[in-house]
């Protein structure tokens, strides 16, 4: 599952990815320092059902540290979008092709005001970030348009003649991650004529908008919220775009705490509220921690990064996390590990559709399913709720 980091040049996007990943990438503070996409893995987090159980698991596809079950996913980390980037201008052609295969969207936005929309610095609250939100919009609305506007023509007699507008405009975008039942919802939701001639360039446009965020849900993440200008502007965000999951970000903290937990300085778990220190910590290293403790810990509940992560993973792609296990009473693996493997699916998935994420011939040997918690028998068609615990059981190979 790849989610996408997006964003202005200079928003803390790259610092976002590099808290998120521990991967190494140059942050400077200057535009366009992301030229290559950078690509890392990320966790979820969960409570872990082990203490359900009352005993500890044993991961193998995922970690649990303290009762928190972290899943893996994958992030990418795109070059900056600056205005006109529909267009081919700055490194926007890179962008929206790197961005198109994602899932979701996170966009970071400098909440403190202090870049112009194209990455310079300015005077912190100078800039307003609420343009920021509505111009990556428009770009991305404007670069969907363009790719349908290259073939709108025959598009449109094709539809005429198989009487399928969803299927034709489905094989333009085919290479943006867009679905046809995406683009069936688009069209149901904004009522538009099933005969695509009759269509004008706003039809088109509202189309390409409400197509957008169907297949590119997004969320905010309000960065660089330890500069004294980012909590009134944060606020107003969250009145001018009510649509959106808007979560309060400080990037750069985020950073320190993991770094200082990987060189054994502090104990902290991913979206925590609190850490302790551990190791010996020098007066600047101290400070620094402090600062962090009492300035964003104590005042956001976390630094945000782990909550905008979770958000999209939970709330925007309406993910669960269910654990299938081979010993529906001990909770185990064939090996003998309680709760190896922690899998996401989309709400809604059923007993067979986990059988096919963990072996794709699972699904024609499939004969029912145990719900290890209640000890259920449940039938193919089960839908899976969040932290099942399930038993898979199959015709002999």
């Amino acid at each position: 599952m790849l989610i996408g980091i997006v964003g202005k040049p200079n928003c803390g996007k790259s610092t976002f990815f590099a808290a998120s990943t521990l991967v190494d990438v140059e942050i400077s503070n200057r535009p366009f320092v992301t030229i290559k996409p950078n690509q890392g893995i990320a966790y979820v987090t969960r409570k872990c059902v082990h203490e359900e159980k009352g005993v500890p698991c044993n991961p193998v596809n995922s970690k649990c540290e303290k009762g928190i079950r972290l899943i893996p996913i994958t992030l990418l980390d795109v070059a900056g979008l600056v205005p006109d980037a529909w267009k081919g201008r700055g490194l926007g052609n890179q962008f929206m092709n790197d961005l198109m295969q994602a899932k979701a969207l996170i966009h970071v936005v400098d909440a403190s005001g202090s870049t112009d929309a194209e990455g310079n610095v300015v005077e912190k609250g100078s800039h307003d970030p609420c343009e920021d939100i509505r111009f990556l919009e428009r770009e991305i609305n404007y670069w969907i348009k363009g790719i349908l506007d290259e073939n709108w023509n025959k598009i449109k007699k094709t539809a005429e003649i198989d009487k399928n507008p969803a299927s034709n405009i489905a094989k333009q975008l085919s290479g943006l991650g867009i679905s046809e039942d995406d683009i069936k919802k688009a069209i149901i939701k904004l009522k538009l004529p099933d005969r695509l001639s009759l269509w004008d360039d706003q039809n088109i446009l509202e189309f390409c908008n409400e197509v957008r965020k169907i297949s590119k849900p997004m969320l905010i993440a309000a960065n660089k919220m330890d500069i004294d200008s980012s909590l009134e502007n944060y606020k107003r965000m969250l009145k001018e775009f009510p649509e959106y999951q808007i979560v309060p970000c400080c990037a750069e903290a985020e950073l320190a705490l993991r770094k200082a937990a990987k060189s054994g300085l502090i104990e902290y778990i991913p979206g925590g509220n609190n850490f302790n220190y551990l190791g010996e910590v020098n007066e600047k290293q101290k400070k620094a921690l402090d600062f962090i403790k009492s300035n964003i810990l104590e005042k956001f509940k976390s630094t945000g990064v782990q909550e905008a992560i979770n958000k999209t993973t939970f709330d925007l792609l309406k993910l669960i996390v269910v654990y299938p296990v081979q010993d529906q009473n001990k909770w185990t693996s064939g090996k003998g590990n309680i709760l190896p493997d922690a899998y996401l699916l989309k709400d809604g998935s059923t007993a067979i559709d986990l059988a096919y994420e963990i072996h794709t011939e699972f699904k024609d040997r499939f004969l029912a399913a145990i719900d290890c918690k209640s000890g259920q028998k449940i039938g193919r068609e089960h839908k899976l709720k969040m932290d099942d615990v399930i038993k898979i059981v199959l015709r002999p190979a």
